[in-house]
């Protein structure tokens, strides 16, 4: 009998009860706004924002509206001009160019190695080359380059480094939590992420001027003493009547119940790992695929699962990715001609200008990816491991054939 997996890679852990109750609390006040607080009350948004600063150990956080808004807003606050050059992975999602591309920059992408990470090689030629002073440098789907060599090729090139965090939230490079590496750091909180308000993006930082910056463009008006996590009210001098307003705060509600998940995620990576591992486990040595070496100082958040299958043709590639939906388990390919299920790569983006990365080609030709949720038991794991790894041996005996 042909094993299938039933279990739905798209469905999430519930809200804790913890977080379900705060929500009702700020329901029942109707003060959803953040700013709008009684006597003595410290926001929601205000409290994650000194939670989220504490686990990072960042000096300042801001909450705002989406993990792509924390992006475009951070450009601005580091100074961004119109039509300048911001490098940035050519392996990463849409929104991070698209962030470029919403503040009127141009986004130029840098090649990928086979470990799914920055060139670093590439990195500095491109930044001689395009006389770049910005780096938005995408942790693509948890993968973290070697941080240590990554700061020292940026402060040769006078980069200034944006970290997009979306997918390593909890992750670490030699002990040093992911985003405390560059000048500021942006993180989000879609559902599909480490922690889940359905929208929601965090801003870190220790620099006080960026900090500040990035506070007026979120829509603080003047209410920066609400702003706990936020820098002295001297670095906002002036701030007021240059920086534009450009709404997108985050509302107590998501706050509310973002914060117990929060509390939790240390256990939840470990969950994650434990996922990853099973199924890592599952597929060594199986014909044609090639796993991804997860460096020994990387401590990363095992939420979704890559690996390559260099030895076949698109064509086997395809009917690959359709034996293993066929038995229930759903792959992402980043070779497909055009995008699907919420893939798509550098190329596609047309309003990102052409480019072309022929390493970076070469590797996403070959590249599978699949969302390991915390639905997932690592029985499920292991089971979905085997589906793989006959649909690869499937596929092996079909080239040879």
């Amino acid at each position: 009998m042909t094993e299938r997996f039933d279990g739905s890679f798209t469905r999430q852990e519930p809200i804790p009860e913890e977080g379900i109750a705060a929500a009702l609390s700020v329901m029942q006040t109707g003060r959803l706004h953040r700013y709008n607080t009684g006597p003595g009350e410290t926001a929601e948004a205000a409290r994650l924002e000194a939670d989220f600063a504490a686990f990072t150990g960042a000096r300042y956080c801001l909450a705002v509206a989406s993990g792509g808004y924390a992006l475009a807003t951070a450009l601005r606050a580091v100074g961004v001009r119109p039509g300048e050059p911001v490098l940035s992975n050519g392996f990463t999602l849409a929104p991070v160019p698209g962030a470029i591309a919403a503040v009127g920059a141009r986004p130029v992408f840098v090649e990928t190695t086979e470990a799914l990470t920055i060139d670093l090689d590439d990195l500095a030629a491109m930044a001689r080359e395009t006389g770049a002073r910005l780096l938005m440098l995408s942790h693509m789907r948890g993968h973290i380059a070697d941080m240590a060599a990554l700061m020292a090729v940026a402060r040769a090139a006078g980069l200034t480094v944006i970290e997009d965090c979306a997918h390593t939230m909890g992750a670490s490079w030699d002990g040093v939590a992911s985003g405390r590496h560059g000048a500021v750091a942006c993180y989000s909180t879609q559902t599909y992420k480490h922690i889940n308000s359905g929208e929601g993006g965090l801003i870190a930082s220790d620099d006080p001027a960026i900090m500040a910056r990035a506070t007026v463009l979120s829509g603080s008006y003047m209410f920066m003493d609400r702003h706990g996590a936020g820098p002295e009210r001297a670095a906002y001098d002036g701030l007021a009547f240059e920086v534009p307003n450009i709404s997108g705060r985050m509302d107590n509600l998501r706050a509310a119940v973002l914060r117990p998940q929060l509390a939790v995620l240390p256990d939840r990576v470990a969950r994650w790992n434990r996922l990853y591992r099973a199924v890592e486990d599952g597929l060594r040595g199986a014909p044609g695929i090639v796993l991804i070496d997860r460096p020994a100082r990387e401590s990363f958040v095992g939420s979704s699962f890559q690996f390559r299958m260099p030895g076949l043709t698109a064509d086997a590639i395809a009917g690959f990715v359709a034996g293993c939906a066929g038995r229930g388990v759903e792959l992402k390919w980043f070779g497909a001609d055009a995008p699907h299920g919420f893939t798509s790569r550098y190329d596609h983006w047309a309003w990102a200008g052409p480019q072309r990365l022929p390493k970076t080609d070469a590797i996403l030709a070959r590249l599978l990816d699949m969302r390991l949720p915390l639905t997932f038991t690592e029985a499920d794991c292991a089971t979905i491991a085997r589906i793989i790894g006959a649909e690869a041996a499937r596929a092996a005996a079909t080239r040879a054939a």
